[in-house]
């Protein structure tokens, strides 16, 4: 895709949903939710962007439309023709929401997972100089000046230590669910670290290019903000669910809530995930305890 080798994951059959993670999270952190969602009968896509997961490194700075025609353009390499339900999570929800507003032909419905949201985004350096800065911060973590030793156990010794304690900080109980052996496999490589910092320094120009594909207008297919609330009545915690309820009104989309949890919506509530995934384009749809056949969703 764009000339970037993607890994890849589909299973199941039935209505297509589109599961894209976090910075510098992998496919297999859908794990509990794509499963839920295969046994209701959906064909469930997984990717890694460049630079993520098993995928090949980033070679661009990732834009909105870029990120949305890549969605489209894996949809067509899997001859995935059909209106698909498009779930984006934390800085995914930008790509999600850019694929349903410049293809909504090809949506059936969106959902934003504990997304990444900008009202006013600004910076002080231009886009070139921190893209520059990232590349060269990348390179100095894993690469350059450093002993080839050093520089190849540097990401193998922090890399999956890092992941362990951003997903333990990230969630309102638990570990890491992800298997070791998936983990070691795919964070004690640089290429990770430098995905996640290009992504990162080209956050607020996806986040103002979003902006402006929004001109004030709703998106012309059904809509979903499911927050991420770990119950406190903490300032940091009520601001957030205040800043996600504003989202959801200015989309004219349905707001809900996934509690107890945190950021890692996902991993701490993935009955609730795809329950809102199943809902998304039901109108007046309710928010059950439990799935269809039986299946528990919460």
């Amino acid at each position: 895709m764009d000339g970037v080798p993607l890994h890849v994951v589909v299973e199941g059959t039935g209505p297509t949903v589109v599961l894209s993670a976090g910075l510098a999270m992998a496919w297999f952190d859908w794990d509990p939710v794509a499963a839920l969602l295969v046994g209701q009968g959906r064909t469930v896509v997984r990717f890694d962007r460049p630079g993520h997961g098993l995928s090949a490194p980033a070679t661009a700075p990732p834009t909105a439309a870029g990120e949305a025609r890549r969605i489209a353009g894996l949809l067509d390499a899997l001859g995935l023709s059909g209106p698909v339900t498009v779930a984006g999570h934390s800085i995914a929800g930008f790509h999600a929401e850019a694929f349903a507003r410049l293809y909504p032909e090809r949506t059936a419905a969106l959902v934003l997972v504990d997304t990444s949201i900008e009202e006013d985004p600004r910076t002080a350096l231009p886009a070139g100089l921190r893209t520059g800065a990232a590349r060269v911060l990348g390179r100095a973590l894993t690469a350059a000046g450093l002993p080839a030793a050093l520089a190849a156990g540097l990401p193998a010794a922090l890399g999956p230590l890092a992941r362990r304690a951003a997903v333990r900080a990230s969630r309102t109980g638990g570990s890491d669910p992800a298997a070791r052996d998936l983990v070691r496999r795919v964070y004690r490589t640089g290429r990770v670290w430098r995905g996640a910092l290009l992504e990162n320094a080209r956050y607020p120009d996806v986040a103002a290019e979003v902006l402006a594909l929004r001109t004030g207008r709703p998106p012309a297919v059904p809509a979903t903000v499911l927050a991420g609330y770990d119950g406190s009545a903490g300032r940091v915690a009520q601001r957030w669910l205040a800043r996600q309820a504003e989202l959801a009104l200015r989309l004219g989309a349905r707001f809900e809530v996934a509690e107890p949890a945190g950021h890692l919506v996902m991993l701490d509530r993935p009955g609730r995930v795809a329950r809102a995934v199943l809902d998304a384009g039901v109108p007046d749809a309710g928010v059950p305890d439990a799935g269809v056949a039986g299946q528990r969703l919460a």
